[in-house]
C-alpha cells in the first residue's frame, strides 16, 4: 500500500527556510516510497479565526478544500518557523479553522484525529526553532493527532542548505529522513 502524505510549511514567506526544509522532508518521504502532496498555504487563505464571522459566514471555502485534501492523505509533514519562542500564528489559525465543523455539519476534528504527523522547524537563529516544537507537539496532540517521536530543528538555516536542497549537516539530514520514516510507519500501522 502506497502511503500518501500531505506536506506544508506554516510560513508564507517566499524565501522561507521552513519551505526549504519541508521540501527536503518531502524528498526523504518520497525516497521511502510515499506519495507526497506539497502545498503552499498561500493557496489556502483564511481570515483570522473569529467565532462571530464563522456563525455569520461559515467556514472559509479554503478551509474546506484543505480539509478535503488532508482527509485524502494518511499522514502530514509540517514545518513551522519559531515566533518569539512559539510556533507561527499561521499554523494555529490554519488548524483552528480545520478543527471547526464543515457546512454539512461534519466535525472538523474527524480528519485530524489519529492523523500521523511529523514536525520540523528551521530558524536563522542558534536554536533552530527548537523552542517552538514542544508547543506544536502539544497543540497537535490536543487535536488528536499522532505526532512522530523524532523531530528536528535546523539552526542557522539561512546557510544550512546546499543548492540541491540537502542539508549541510549530514547528521541533520539523516534525522530529517528519520522523521519521514516514522510518519510513514505510523500511517502504515494505522491504515494496515
Amino acid at each position: 500500500m502506497s502511503i500518501r502524505l500531505l506536506a506544508f510549511a506554516a510560513s508564507t514567506r517566499k524565501a522561507s527556510v521552513n519551505r526549504r526544509l519541508i521540501e527536503r522532508l518531502a524528498h526523504h518521504a518520497r525516497q521511502e516510497g510515499a506519495e507526497v502532496s506539497l502545498l503552499d498555504l498561500n493557496d489556502f487563505p483564511m481570515p483570522l479565526y473569529d467565532g462571530d464571522s464563522e456563525e455569520a459566514n461559515g467556514r472559509p471555502a479554503s478551509a474546506d478544500r484543505l480539509q478535503e485534501m488532508l482527509a485524502s492523505h494518511q499522514g502530514l509533514l509540517l514545518a513551522t518557523p519559531e515566533y518569539n519562542g512559539f510556533f507561527s500564528p499561521l499554523l494555529k489559525n490554519t488548524f483552528d479553522w480545520l478543527s471547526r465543523p464543515a457546512a454539512d455539519g461534519q466535525s472538523g476534528m474527524d480528519a485530524l484525529r489519529g492523523m500521523p504527523v511529523g514536525i520540523v522547524s528551521a530558524s536563522p537563529g542558534a536554536m533552530g526553532g527548537m523552542r517552538a516544537l514542544p508547543f506544536v507537539r502539544l497543540y497537535l496532540n490536543n487535536l488528536g493527532m499522532l505526532v512522530a517521536p523524532q523531530q528536528i530543528a535546523v539552526s542557522r538555516a539561512a546557510s544550512a542548505f546546499h543548492e540541491d536542497g540537502s542539508l549541510d549537516d549530514e547528521g541533520q539530514d539523516h534525522a530529517l529522513a528519520a522523521v519521514a520514516r516514522q510518519v510513514i510507519e505510523l500511517a502504515r500501522l494505522r491504515h494496515g
